[in-house]
């Protein structure tokens, strides 16, 4: 059925039920922002309807009062009848906008301090030189002006700075510039310091002093480059870990970590991803963050300086990063460190290291500074390592009164569960399946991939968006989401995940692999081919849902908490920002709870690794989160699998426990 929307009063349009505003409104001739895409999450294309029957599939980036005034996201609103849509001035309605509730800005700490916090120091040392009366060997002349200069005892070297020592003094007239890494006991009162980079003359006391932290997923890895003096985070890069061609999961991974040379292959791919990431964040902080020696003194004469340095288009060095944090799983920090993980995978599923010792960036094939401190954030057991300690810092639930439930949906489906007062945790092997990966025509969200499907119910043609200006190829985690959803909804499929193939529709029909839903025909794709989703593919995603939803039941009922006592939920990690809440809820992925109680953080194991990059006491702080998990291993646990078999239903074979849904399902009947 077509209807008529007309924006601004004065171009109208004829449109399909189901239509996305956004495309109405391209059809229309009328321009409506979209700087996110078209994925819900920048609020940007936020609409007024005037009149008429539009459903507005998220509301996230608006307030109620937005909502109640009668703003809708352009990208996630459906017309489903004749309707009058307001393009408000992009200016006047960004500010009318509620803060990001998917990903938020990076913003610096507050009272961030880089003497007070930070462990790597600037100290400027003006030496006296050496004479025939004073013949004092240069690293003693140089420790001794350090102990001054800091009040720190115990200072160490390396040899490669010992090496380049003399040089640099003699360069600099016996006016230096040194980085100390300084790190004090937790709980004790003598301080240590390592030399880590000695320059000649003194540096700027503004003048950036460069870190990196890290996230290794399996999926994903990421890189953000930070000035350690400000704490601004001033370039973000990620990609695909490399590994993935060699798994798509973990225990994939480590099984072919365990054939001839596989583990050192497994290390030099994590290792090109990292490097490349860390040559693409150097090439975008140019311009004005790229200092020139300023303010830089040399023996008895000062560099003038008449104000900033002019700006250049060169990359930062990548050798002028002095520092590194990282974050990952347990099986990414031993894959990264060339350590063997095949104990994870077998009983009684032993880490070889939960603790790491700080490395250096050249022990640990870091193409940044040689001798750049590297801290490798602790893990918890097998299956929940930093990347979750890291996490449930910057989510804050370590620190909040609230029974808050910390959720990472990806391929190790790792859950949180507590308070400050307690935590515990667990990891439930989801699989690949929600990143594309072991349905059929599953594909990774990159471009041409469908990103969300809606099915009309009474033709049960879909709608479909895709990523980027492409012909479809494929089907993304989000998208498996919403058609599961979907078709659980329309009566495609039963709570079962059982195909109705005697609905009056050709896009459900049995195919080579058994019953099967069309989304896409042939004549329509990027390779000519059906895009379809099967039986199996709907088992396999019902089998990761499951897991999920079982790990969470596990959690609450270990510690005697109904979930109807979990006041938030908190989910991080790449994918879990692109979730559609309502369709999640509705396959009995995320527990029913209303929509105000979900936070979606993005990627709260880099934003983890960023804080401890700063603060050591944040850095210390996620040592005790990891000392604090109490970890239950699933596999171990005979009541998980009860739990799991009771989720591999839609939603739930307990529909008490999903009383939205059940009410939607009856309000369908009804009608």
């Amino acid at each position: 059925m077509n209807h008529k929307v007309t924006f601004d009063n004065n171009r109208s349009v004829e449109v399909a039920t189901g239509t996305l505003l956004t495309d109405a409104a391209t059809k229309a001739g009328v321009f409506v922002a979209e700087p996110c895409g078209g994925q819900g999450r920048c609020g940007r294309c936020a609409v007024k309807v005037v009149s008429g029957a539009v459903r507005r599939r998220s509301t996230l980036r608006l307030s109620d009062e937005d909502v109640a005034d009668g703003y809708a996201l352009a990208c996630q609103a459906v017309v489903e009848g004749d309707a009058n849509i307001l393009v408000p001035e992009q200016e006047t309605l960004e500010r009318r906008l509620t803060s990001d509730r998917l990903v938020a800005d990076v913003q610096v700490p507050p009272g961030y301090d880089a003497q007070r916090d930070q462990s790597l120091q600037r100290v400027a040392i003006k030496l006296s030189p050496p004479s025939m009366d004073d013949q004092t060997d240069d690293w003693s002349r140089l420790e001794t002006a350090i102990r001054k200069a800091t009040g720190i005892a115990d200072i160490s070297v390396s040899l490669p700075v010992l090496r380049r020592m003399g040089g640099v003094l003699r360069e600099g007239e016996w006016l230096v510039t040194a980085v100390l890494h300084v790190s004090k006991p937790p709980g004790g009162s003598e301080t240590s310091g390592r030399l880590i980079q000695l320059k000649p003359g003194h540096e700027a006391p503004d003048a950036p002093l460069w870190g990196i932290s890290i996230d290794i997923g399996t999926t994903t890895a990421t890189v953000w480059l930070v000035d350690l003096i400000s704490g601004q985070v001033v370039a973000q890069a990620s990609e695909y870990n490399r590994q993935i061609q060699r798994g798509e999961d973990v225990i994939s991974r480590v099984i072919y970590a365990g054939k001839k040379n596989g583990q050192q292959d497994l290390r030099e791919l994590v290792l090109k991803s990292l490097n490349t990431l860390v040559h693409r964040v150097c090439t975008k902080a140019s311009g004005e963050w790229r200092v020139a020696s300023e303010g830089v003194v040399s023996g008895e004469s000062q560099v003038a300086s008449n104000g900033p340095a002019p700006a250049t288009r060169n990359p930062l060095p990548a050798t002028d990063i002095l520092k590194a944090t990282i974050a990952g799983n347990s099986i990414m920090m031993h894959l990264l460190l060339g350590i063997a993980a095949e104990s994870i995978r077998l009983s009684p599923f032993v880490t070889a290291v939960n603790h790491i010792p700080t490395l250096t960036a050249a022990e640990l094939g870091l193409q940044i500074y040689p001798e750049a401190v590297v801290e490798c954030l602790p893990g918890v057991a097998s299956y929940v390592g930093a990347d979750i300690s890291a996490g449930v810092l910057s989510s804050k639930l370590d620190d909040t009164e609230l029974v808050s439930l910390f959720m990472d949906i990806g391929t190790n489906g790792e859950i949180v569960l507590g308070c400050r007062d307690w935590l515990i945790t667990c990891a439930c092997s989801a699989g690949p399946a929600f990143e594309g990966a072991g349905v059929g025509d599953g594909m990774r969200a990159t471009r041409g991939a469908i990103e969300e499907v809606w099915i009309d119910g009474t033709t049960f043609e879909p709608t479909i968006r895709i990523i980027g200006d492409s012909k479809p190829r494929g089907l993304c985690g989000s998208a498996l989401i919403s058609l599961l959803g979907e078709m659980f909804m329309t009566g495609v499929i039963d709570k079962g995940g059982n195909f109705n193939l005697q609905l009056p529709s050709e896009r459900v029909r049995s195919g080579e692999n058994g019953p099967e839903y069309v989304v896409v025909w042939a004549s329509e794709t990027w390779h000519e081919k059906d895009i379809a989703i099967t039986h199996v593919d709907v088992d396999n995603l019902l089998r990761a849902k499951a897991a999920i939803y079982a790990g969470i039941d596990v959690l609450a009922d270990s510690v005697g908490i109904p979930l109807e006592m979990v006041e938030e939920v908190l989910i991080g990690g790449s994918f879990g920002k692109f979730i559609n809440v309502e369709k999640a809820i509705l396959i009995g992925l995320l527990p029913d709870k209303p929509w105000e109680q979900f936070k979606f953080l993005g990627n709260t194991a880099v934003l983890g690794a960023y804080h401890a990059l700063l603060n050591q006491t944040d850095q210390q702080r996620i040592s005790d989160i990891a000392g604090r998990m109490t970890y239950i291993e699933l596999s171990a646990d005979n009541s998980f699998y009860e739990a799991f078999t009771s989720a591999l239903f839609l939603p739930h074979t307990d529909m008490g426990r999903f009383p939205t849904v059940a009410d939607a399902i009856r309000e369908k009947e009804s009608n």
